[in-house]
């Protein structure tokens, strides 16, 4: 029981039951996919195996600095319960297994990213958080890929792939994750200063430049989240450009907007406390807003 709840930490379940479904609700956007549950659990259970070796990785190369942090030392590598190479091997078969799942049920396309994307998460965005603060922008790409991967999955081998709309899906979560991710190291900035972690905007650690950093990224979503409803991607599935009455009637779109708006307001309360607690209500907005987000487009698209 204890090593299924190692496995299971090390994959980060929770963190990674988020992301995937997410991008399930993601993949349900692509104009020809229509709701198949084989489908669903197909790209649940790639996704799945690929986040899960991602986390995997991320601990077995970062056990020493786990080990010294508070909320990471009782991390199953961390503490010692798992070597390194049981971690390792775990990630190299849940990551093939996954990438070729996608590659078999899907298309050679999304195979490709999510190889790419564990790669950039594992061995390029994971060693640069000591580097530079420059990490974020790193990681917010394999953060970011997940959605254009499971938009790409939602094309056949034959068709072609509609890559406005991976790019716009790409562009929402890539610009969300800045507010996420600097609300994260706010929160736990003493954590990751003790073992050398650069993940803040400003080199003095949490200041208002970080506070205005995060206003101008929630306020930059803004007009990102809007993309689909001007290039139909969510409301008619179809390649041309919608009307303004369109637009003015849209559930989805004025939900959006005030879910853009609530993230706005934290992180201006986050630059006007200066405090963890401010931090923190940002960092759980910030996780209720993509899941709103796209069920706001699915809404529209149905």
């Amino acid at each position: 029981m204890q090593k299924i709840k190692d496995y299971k930490e090390l994959s980060k379940f929770t963190l990674s039951f988020t992301v995937v479904f997410t991008c399930i609700i993601c993949y349900l956007l692509v104009p020809n996919v229509h709701f198949l549950w084989v489908k669903v659990i197909e790209l649940f259970v790639a996704g799945m195996l690929v986040c899960a070796s991602a986390n995997a990785i991320n601990q077995a190369v970062e056990k020493d600095t786990d080990a010294q942090m508070k909320r990471t030392a009782k991390r199953p590598v961390a503490s010692g319960r798992m070597s390194v190479n049981e971690a390792l091997t775990f990630a190299t078969i849940a990551g093939i297994v996954g990438c070729i799942m996608m590659w078999y049920f899907f298309n050679p396309a999304s195979a490709l990213i999510s190889a790419f994307s564990l790669f950039l998460y594992a061995f390029i965005y994971t060693p640069l958080k000591k580097v530079n603060s420059i990490s974020v922008l790193v990681g917010a790409f394999p953060g970011a890929l997940p959605c254009m991967i499971v938009w790409v999955a939602g094309y056949t081998p034959e068709e072609q792939i509609g890559w406005t709309g991976a790019l716009v899906v790409f562009a929402i979560q890539f610009i969300w994750q800045f507010p996420h991710f600097w609300a994260i190291a706010w929160v736990a900035h003493q954590d990751y200063t003790k073992v050398g972690f650069k993940l803040l905007p400003s080199k003095e650690g949490p200041t208002k430049y970080t506070a205005i950093q995060a206003i101008m990224y929630s306020v930059l979503m803004i007009p990102i989240g809007i993309l689909p409803f001007i290039s139909s991607i969510a409301i008619s599935g179809k390649h041309h450009f919608i009307n303004d009455t369109t637009l003015a009637t849209s559930i989805g779109l004025w939900i959006l907007v005030v879910a853009n708006v609530f993230m706005v307001v934290q992180c201006y309360r986050l630059y006007k406390d200066m405090d963890v607690k401010a931090a923190r209500r940002v960092m759980f907005s910030s996780y209720i807003y993509l899941p709103i987000v796209y069920l706001a487009l699915l809404w529209d698209k149905m």
